[in-house]
């Protein structure tokens, strides 16, 4: 049964053990930081600061930040089974005969409800301000010390395609600056920027916006998905949920946003303007330096009666991203497969930051097999940011990183199998030569073959012979070990 709101999630939380409200003030301004961040690097709890300081809404953090919370979260036992699912559906082909049409009938009715439903009225309407409202009532985190100011940071950002009308949703910081504005950290190759950038081809000086913060988790989640353009992050969370997302049209702006959304931030983008944003805290663990981006104007402010703040904080890892992007690794796996089928796995450790390090385990099958694979990652989507890129055969276990340094470091001959080209980068890579262009690194850390110009012996891992395990498995219990 999918949640119904942002509320119902948190009763889910907290009916599994999952939740601790914090019932004294607390500041957004560093302090709630530092709780969120104790709490996720110890195994700690999703947070609820029913009283931060200077404001009447509460704040919810660390939501998805545990293999536990996410499958909570996705209702799911393990987000293994999404990916099944997935794959389900990758592999629905047209049935040949009655039958086969026939027991193609109930996917084809599960498939329409994963379209977003309008509605004419939703819970985030319940309070409309249109004047006398000021963005500082709500309990944004100054994150940490450096930081430019207070940060939106779980923002659900939508806006349309000027050239098919589609909508777009995607999550972007967004610096508090004032009152009514705000930053837009749109990086160059996010959807968001490529819809301002085709406006302003166009001759158009103003483009709209809306922003939805605190949603069921399932469309709240479906904002960070590393989705091809214009395919409506709405209608995945719909197949997330095994609901329509329900939408309801915005107050002053043309866009729709989730009716259940806990608050919403109508208004627009004078083309052009920018305005200088950061530094912040990033989830690379180092600040972001402060650079021009565009600026957010809010003409209206929606809001459900009583509403949550939903936020969440980066920083040195782990923290709640990198559970929210472990479950984006399992998830897609089976749509890099559909590309790929030769990878059996892939890793992106937490210290990768996500971008950093990608390790792939494959069934090598001929020649130089490793080298296509990490280019083809480097062409598919927001895979093509990945800095390093570790190829290994098909036995290695690549969620054990440590058997992964193993192999590959006594696998390689580092001039022979390690790879450089260039390309396009993260923008928050700050080591690259140059702003979103700089060089990535592929290493081939696979068994060497004769075709491959390897005419050594290849040697074998050492195992214990089997028998000889078991027969040890008893004494081992004799001797009372």
């Amino acid at each position: 049964m999918a949640y119904r709101d942002l509320r119902d999630f948190i009763g889910a939380l907290e009916q599994a053990g999952e939740l601790k409200r914090i019932g004294f003030e607390v500041d957004p301004r560093l302090e709630i930081t530092e709780f969120a961040d104790r709490a996720v690097k110890r195994g700690g709890p999703a947070l609820l600061f029913e009283k931060p300081k200077g404001s009447t809404t509460p704040v919810l953090i660390n939501a998805f930040a545990s293999a536990r919370r996410m499958e909570i979260a996705l209702e799911v036992g393990s987000v293994d089974e999404v990916a099944g699912r997935i794959a389900e559906m990758l592999e629905m082909r047209m049935p040949q005969g009655l039958i086969g049409k026939l027991k193609m009938l109930p996917k084809l009715a599960d498939m329409a409800n994963f379209f977003p439903k309008e509605v004419s009225s939703g819970p985030c309407q319940e309070v409309v301000r249109k004047e006398g409202f000021s963005l500082r009532e709500l309990p944004v985190l100054h994150c940490w010390p450096q930081d430019g100011g207070p940060f939106i940071t779980l923002p659900m950002v939508f806006t349309r395609n000027p050239e098919t009308g589609k909508r777009n949703c995607g999550m972007y910081r967004m610096q508090v600056y004032d009152d009514r504005t705000t930053g837009m950290h749109w990086q160059t190759h996010k959807q968001g920027a490529a819809h301002y950038r085709r406006l302003r081809a166009e001759g158009k000086t103003r483009m709209e916006a809306a922003v939805a913060i605190g949603s069921d988790p399932a469309t709240m989640y479906s904002a960070i998905l590393p989705l091809p353009p214009d395919l409506d992050e709405m209608m995945i969370a719909g197949f997330l949920r095994g609901k329509p997302v329900e939408m309801v049209k915005c107050q002053t702006v043309d866009l729709e946003v989730p009716a259940n959304a806990e608050i919403v931030l109508e208004g627009y983008l004078e083309l052009g303007e920018m305005r200088r944003e950061g530094p912040f805290g990033d989830h690379t663990g180092f600040y972001s330096l402060d650079d021009d981006y565009p600026v957010f104007h809010v003409e209206c402010v929606t809001e459900r009666r009583d509403p949550v703040y939903a936020t969440t904080i980066v920083g040195p890892p782990p923290m709640e991203d990198f559970y929210m992007g472990k479950a984006i690794e399992r998830i897609f796996l089976p749509l890099m497969r559909l590309q790929l089928p030769e990878v059996r796995d892939i890793c992106m450790p937490a210290e990768g930051v996500f971008h950093n390090l990608m390790l792939v385990s494959i069934r090598k099958a001929y020649p130089g097999h490793a080298r296509k694979v990490m280019h083809s990652i480097w062409g598919t989507g927001q895979a093509m940011f990945s800095k390093v890129i570790v190829v290994v055969d098909e036995d290695v276990d690549v969620q054990n990183v440590s058997e992964v340094a193993w192999k590959a470091l006594n696998n390689i001959d580092p001039q022979r199998d390690a790879e450089f080209v260039l390309g396009p980068v993260d923008s928050l890579d700050h080591a690259s030569r140059l702003p979103d262009y700089g060089s990535k690194m592929g290493i081939d850390a696979t068994r060497k073959w004769p075709q491959e110009g390897f005419t050594r012996r290849w040697p074998e891992v050492i195992k214990m012979d089997a028998a000889v395990a078991a027969r040890v498995d008893e004494l081992w219990k004799k001797a009372g070990l």
